[in-house]
């Protein structure tokens, strides 16, 4: 019997977001995004809720809730999130 695993049809760069979509926002190389910050991810506009520990690369773990769809929040490494560039 076959099984389903829709998660092996992603590809990497489905799960990256590239700054160059968004002018006037960049990766957060400076500093961690904190609790209120409003942050771009793969699924859009999100606020921080909650940052949390930390990836095996150092990279802390944000927990997200996205602006525009009434979804569970989720998490995501800061390292793959852009913020407002300052300015």
């Amino acid at each position: 019997m076959a099984t389903s695993h829709s998660s092996r049809r992603l590809r990497n760069t489905d799960l990256r977001v590239d700054p160059e979509t968004r002018p006037g926002w960049t990766l957060p190389q400076d500093h961690t995004p904190r609790k209120g910050d409003l942050v771009y991810c793969t699924e859009g506009e999100a606020e921080v809720a909650r940052v949390c520990g930390k990836t095996s690369d150092g990279n802390r773990i944000l927990e997200l809730r996205l602006l525009e769809r009434n979804v569970p929040p989720f998490f995501a490494s800061a390292s793959n999130v852009l913020v407002r560039a300052a300015g």
